[in-house]
């Protein structure tokens, strides 16, 4: 067993000792309303950060590629994928289709993302915030084009701070150019959702389109390249209530981003002089990698913060900076307060001898003290298991009354002026208007005939001037067709009497049933 200490790193794995200092620190907390202090996010390298790489290419190629695909329903139905026809009054999944009543599943997909919210923020804190709220993941967009145009977090400091010159000047319309263009494709793309997006864009870009689709491709363009370009992380800081809520989400058992401070203090950028002086020190250099990569400008080492979205770019970091001096990893990492807790126990009761376990390591650099790892089972707790059975059970419950719902409907109103007519050879007529839902993509006939009531016959006057008891509506696509339908009765007594309109497709398995009411003189209820 040996004192560790820190080998001098090598030439060309010199640490960079980054001069930063963090914009909300825990230690440090600037007024409510304080002005905005520039945050210059330095491009981080690892795992987390390649995560998010690819989380953002796949959430903007669904954004932006969706209205394009194409999903054949025939020739009745757009052959649009994913398209909210607000003409038709109609929602299109490729081979789903939603109709006003059936509006309860889009309540369920709500109800389904905010439990989907709780469950994840239980489980692993604010992953939703790191990577893939909409929010970062156009921030992430807009540095990538910042740091391509103007260079990383050293030179756009310096070219902010520089005075302004031909080339700051280009540089920064380039900037402002490009975010701009990237908010008019982000409003462009979304009204593609609301029509047919090739007979939309040239409807557009001639000139000819909606005066709506002009106004909501700037009001858009406007507030992408403000939030995303400009705001940044006050969006996240003062406009967006997740950051309170998840405090009440987040327990001892869930993952956030976590310094672990009790390898880490004390902190210092000369290691090995103070070793060899006696001093314990931690395995933290203060080098604050951690705080110049930061998309929110804070110093994770202040303990959990309000404005950090758990984005583990800190990690990648910090990881970086021990891969150099030949430390292990994990001195900022993912970890539950649980974790946390155990290890700065571990840390209490082994450091009364005087050294602190965990800078007492073997000959092969490990740790003798034995500190106390995650386990993923801790996250599949009652809370977590909750959230996740009423989700599955919303998603479940939906899918089963979608694979068994009827594409037919039938809607029956009563008139209520007169509500029954005395003929002169004393029958009963009854007038009825009904609404017949051929809901599905292609004409069909649909059978109409009336059960109970023996006797009755039913005459539409749209279809024929007979009465009978059957008829034979054709019905187009992906309609509401209305017929007013008059039923008599030769029999009618002084009671209620009632009956049912069934509607029925004579090829398919759809049916149709409404119970009606028919009037009659001194009829009580």
């Amino acid at each position: 067993m040996n004192l560790y200490t820190a080998p001098a790193p090598r030439d060309k794995n010199t640490v960079e000792h980054l001069q930063v200092e963090p914009v909300n620190a825990a230690r440090n907390r600037q007024p409510l309303y304080a002005a905005r202090e520039k945050v210059f996010p330095k491009r981080a390298e690892g795992h987390f950060r390649r995560f998010k790489w690819i989380v953002m290419l796949i959430t903007l190629g669904i954004y932006y590629l969706s209205p394009w695909l194409r999903w054949d329903r025939g020739p009745y139905a757009p052959d649009q994928a994913i398209l909210i026809d607000l003409s038709l009054r109609r929602f299109f999944f490729f081979f789903i289709e939603i109709w006003p009543q059936e509006f309860f599943y889009v309540a369920g997909l709500l109800v389904m993302a905010g439990f989907g919210l709780f469950l994840v923020t239980s489980a692993v804190g604010r992953a939703w915030c790191g990577y893939a709220c909409p929010q970062t993941v156009w921030v992430d967009l807009f540095l990538v084009i910042e740091r391509a145009i103007e260079g990383d977090r050293n030179a756009r400091i310096k070219l902010d701070n520089a005075p302004w010159s031909t080339g700051k000047l280009l540089k920064r319309v380039a900037k402002h150019a490009i975010w701009l263009g990237i908010g008019a494709a982000t409003g462009g793309a979304w009204i593609f959702y609301f029509a047919d997006a090739p007979t939309l864009a040239l409807s557009f870009f001639s000139g000819q389109a909606p005066a709506v689709a002009y106004a909501t491709v700037a009001t858009l363009t406007t507030t992408t390249y403000v939030l995303g370009g400009l705001m940044r992380e006050q969006v996240c800081t003062y406009m967006c209530p997740w950051p309170r809520i998840q405090g009440a989400m987040i327990d001892e058992n869930s993952l956030v981003v976590t310094y672990n401070d009790w390898r880490g203090e004390p902190r210092s950028r000369h290691a090995k002089k103070a070793v060899l002086s006696g001093q314990a020190v931690g395995d933290c250099v203060d080098c604050n990698a951690c705080v110049a990569v930061c998309p929110m400008g804070i110093d994770i080492r202040d303990g959990q913060q309000m404005e950090c979205i758990t984005c583990a770019l800190c990690i990648d970091a910090c990881d970086g900076v021990m891969d150099k001096l030949n430390k292990p990893r994990g001195l900022i990492a993912y970890a539950t307060l649980s974790e946390y807790a155990a290890n700065m126990a571990l840390a209490t009761d082994n450091g009364k001898t005087g050294v602190q376990p965990q800078r007492v390591r073997d000959d092969d650099g490990n740790f003798i003290a034995a500190i106390r790892h995650f386990n993923w089972r801790v996250i599949f707790r009652l809370r977590v298991v909750f959230y996740a059975a009423v989700w599955a059970a919303v998603g479940i419950g939906m899918l089963v009354h979608l694979a068994l719902r009827e594409r037919l409907d039938l809607n029956v109103v009563h008139d209520r002026n007169p509500q029954f007519v005395l003929e002169s050879d004393g029958s009963i007529r009854n007038g009825y208007t009904l609404r017949i839902l051929n809901m599905l993509p292609q004409p069909r006939t649909i059978a109409l005939h009336i059960e109970g009531m023996d006797g009755a016959t039913m005459k539409i006057p749209e279809l024929s001037e007979e009465e009978s008891r059957h008829f034979m509506i054709e019905t187009k696509p992906d309609t509401a067709m209305a017929l007013k339908v008059f039923v008599t009765s030769k029999n009618a007594s002084s009671a209620l009497s009632e009956f049912l309109f069934v509607a029925e497709d004579p090829v398919g398995t759809d049916r149709s049933v409404y119970k009606a009411a028919f009037n009659s003189p001194g009829a009580r209820k």
